[in-house]
């Protein structure tokens, strides 16, 4: 690496100052570094709602990431506009040599930033981008045949036979912190300067920036060796919570691969794989940008003929559909942003194998809710679900969602949270209230079809649909 006399990080999805790949290169090779994050219009300006949790996350963390630069003689300039503008601009402003960023692998992003570097080059300004939100990238785990791989298992025994302690140490950036260039940077804008409104996130249990992640990660690791189990059942404290900080990179994938790694046991070793489906979702996006524009991993399953009944699709979206699980996880997911992962699955079965609605339509919905949003994964989950991605569940393998429910919420704790209008009921009956009889619902006050619907489809009529639906686009159906 060269030396540089001033030089520029553009943080992005990595809002934190320790191990950070970007920040340790600059401050390394470089007398003075300059901090800057940008809203991105082009981004932000496409989001419909106004009151977006991510986004008050993002400020919310930001504003903890300039209080940590300044405390050691750095700032953090924020700037708002059309990011591969304001990137040029703002490196011209500043005098500097260089640009670093850690590299992200989405279609729309990578172009962004060759279009950056090509800007740059230009103006006799480098562009170096660093590895830093995964483990592996690229090409580093293919298949004997240099292929990337398409199913888990393999990739994952793969990974972990390359995943050493020298790839998961942490990037000593705070070695070289009186490098940062000392300037004061103006007050980070406001939501409402951005177009925005504050959301709910502040009434929930979600604590922001790399002080919230750190938080979570120090109490998931006291209960880490239950994870195994606990992660199944949505009214357990199961989940680690980090996903949201993994999103943003208020976190250090390192930190908690190596933790995980080190410690052993059946729970680290089953959430070390959850961190492993993450890479493998990336490295698949990476080698397919298709995916990133409504293609299905499978080819053959591009043009499977949903019938997509738009009133069924609204039931779902509002956890109208009269299944009690599958209502409560899509309150939930409307409510706080968030949703449990064993629910995403059930709820994705639901809507395209019992409402036989295009996976395409609840990707995009997701993608406007959850806070945790991540293009690969989101994709790689709703192609799973629906059968038509790599190594995903059989198309002719369908949850039954009452079995579901009285699997993974038997005592109907967490149904009981979301769905209020039938927390009367037993806990046998919860699961599939339409059953109980006209003389139960007077006693109980609740009237099927009244104060809580009715279910909108029979499952068993619906998963014969479904089945014929792929059957006939299906090259190797023999059943």
């Amino acid at each position: 690496m060269h030396h540089f006399t001033k030089s520029l990080v553009w943080f992005r999805r990595d809002l934190r100052d320790y191990d950070h790949a970007a920040l340790y290169e600059a401050l390394k090779s470089s007398e003075q570094v300059f901090c800057l994050f940008v809203f991105d219009t082009d981004i932000i300006d496409q989001l419909q709602e106004k009151a977006d949790r991510r986004v008050e996350f993002i400020w919310e963390c930001l504003k903890e990431l300039k209080a940590a630069l300044q405390g050691h003689g750095g700032d953090l300039i924020v700037a708002t506009g059309s990011a591969k503008e304001v990137i040029v601009k703002e490196a011209l402003n500043l005098g500097v040599e260089a640009v670093f960023s850690n590299r992200d692998y989405e279609p729309n992003a990578v172009a962004r930033d060759a279009d950056v570097a090509e800007k740059l080059a230009q103006q006799n300004i480098a562009f170096h981008q660093f590895k830093d939100q995964v483990l592996f990238e690229k090409d580093e785990i293919l298949t004997q045949q240099g292929k990337p791989y398409g199913v888990f298992t393999p990739y994952k025994n793969a990974h972990l036979k390359k995943l050493d302690d020298v790839l998961l140490q942490a990037y000593p950036a705070d070695q070289y912190l009186q490098h940062l260039a000392k300037h004061q940077a103006p007050p980070i804008p406001s939501l409402a300067d951005l177009g925005f409104t504050p959301s709910n996130l502040s009434q929930m249990k979600l604590p922001t920036g790399m002080s919230g992640g750190l938080q979570l990660f120090e109490d998931f690791k006291g209960r880490i060796q239950q994870y195994q189990e606990a992660r199944n059942f949505p009214a357990v404290k199961g989940p680690s919570y980090l996903s949201v900080h993994l999103r943003f990179g208020t976190v250090s994938i390192r930190h908690l691969a190596r933790t995980a790694k080190n410690m052993g046991g059946a729970g680290a070793e089953t959430w070390l794989n959850e961190l492993i489906w993450r890479d493998f979702y990336f490295q698949i996006l990476d080698h397919h940008p298709r995916l990133a524009h409504g293609k299905a991993y499978k080819p053959e399953f591009d043009a499977l003929p949903f019938p997509n009944d738009e009133a069924l699709f609204e039931a779902w979206c509002t956890g109208k559909t009269g299944y009690p699980l599958i209502d409560a996880a899509m309150r939930q997911l409307n409510q706080t942003g968030y949703m449990h992962n064993r629910l995403r699955m059930v709820v994705a079965s639901f809507l395209v194998k019992d409402l036989l609605i295009d996976w395409r339509k609840g990707e995009r919905y997701f993608a406007e809710k959850l806070i945790d949003f991540d293009l690969s994964a989101n994709n790689g989950g709703w192609q799973w679900a629906a059968s038509t991605g790599c190594d995903a569940q059989p198309w002719f393998r369908i949850f039954n969602p009452i079995t579901q429910s009285e699997k993974f919420d038997g005592r109907g704790k967490f149904i009981r949270k979301y769905v209020p209008e039938v927390a009367q009921l037993s806990d046998k009956e919860i699961h599939a209230p339409w059953l109980i009889s006209t003389t139960r619902q007077e006693e109980l006050d609740v009237w099927i079809g009244k104060t809580y619907p009715a279910p909108i489809v029979d499952h068993a009529t619906q998963r014969n649909l479904a089945l014929t639906l792929y059957k006939n686009c299906s090259p190797t159906a023999t059943t």
